[in-house]
């Protein structure tokens, strides 16, 4: 999991896959929270197009990438927290969700975590990749 969380911290921004309406894939910029009780967070509004994806197809695959050329692929189930208290730990680690939410109790604010995660880390080497199961 250290491996994982520093990676993600070391390269700030992701993408995400999501499925549309359409069942067409959707990829967007997205940005690791925290890691909280062996679990990775993320967030998002209630009033954003993937937020509908998500609640519609909660199967995910993020990917971030290094300047290295080393990547990870993080995929799973979107679990849904309401847990007040990891959404004020999110607004107190991320200036820009505190920028745009103020509070934890913020209505549009969703948080979320991957059930069953797995991550899969892999670079140019010709190493074969390394399968993380969260």
């Amino acid at each position: 999991m250290n491996e994982i969380v520093k990676f993600l911290n070391e390269n700030s921004v992701h993408y995400l896959g999501t499925t549309d309406k359409d069942g067409k894939p959707k990829v967007r910029p997205f940005q690791f929270m925290l890691e909280k009780e062996g679990k990775l967070f993320f967030g998002t509004s209630n009033q954003k197009e993937v937020y509908r994806e998500i609640k519609d197809n909660p199967y995910v695959e993020l990917c971030a990438s290094s300047q290295s050329y080393e990547w990870i692929r993080l995929s799973g189930k979107v679990v849904f927290s309401d847990d007040l208290n990891i959404k004020a730990d999110i607004i107190e680690h991320s200036p820009i969700v505190k920028s745009i939410y103020k509070t934890p109790d913020n209505p549009a604010l969703e948080i979320f975590y991957l059930e069953n995660a797995k991550a899969v880390i892999a670079d140019f080497s010709g190493q074969p990749p390394r399968t993380i199961n969260l």
